[in-house]
């Protein structure tokens, strides 16, 4: 199939495929006798794993970690399962820290008043700290 073909069938970009060929997360095809890249069917199947992956918020150093181990055939899934699990405890970790965003922007707003001089949602930004509420607890 050629880079087009792929690009379609996978849902990404051209420019995606040529990304992940030179960082090494797709092994770099065969060419024709043209020049033109070659791609093996599995190359939309792998480009399906990373876009999947990185859409359960995986990195592309932890998704070339997961096709390694999706190589492997011993003990595969405990080893998955952990990085599953760690990927987990990341994003329980960002929806606290976006919780505690939350707050401290609503404190913002409601600290604001419309006939403000001096706008209390800008003064908190230039200050550079994130200042509120959940501070002091």
């Amino acid at each position: 199939m050629n880079i087009g073909k792929v690009a379609r069938e996978a849902g990404i970009p051209v420019e995606t495929i040529r990304y992940y060929e030179r960082i090494g997360l797709i092994p770099e095809p065969s060419r024709r006798a043209s020049g033109y890249r070659q791609y093996e069917p599995e190359t939309v199947l792998t480009l399906r794993f990373i876009k999947n992956a990185q859409n359960m918020g995986f990195t592309l150093k932890e998704i070339g970690e997961l096709l390694d181990l999706r190589s492997q055939s011993d003990h595969v899934c405990e080893k998955v399962r952990r990085r599953a699990e760690i990927k987990i405890e990341e994003i329980e970790r960002k929806i606290q820290a976006m919780e505690r965003l939350k707050k401290i922007l609503g404190s913002y707003v409601r600290e604001c008043g419309s006939s403000e001089k001096e706008c209390a949602i800008l003064r908190h930004m230039e200050n550079g700290r994130l200042e509120g509420p959940l501070d002091k607890e």
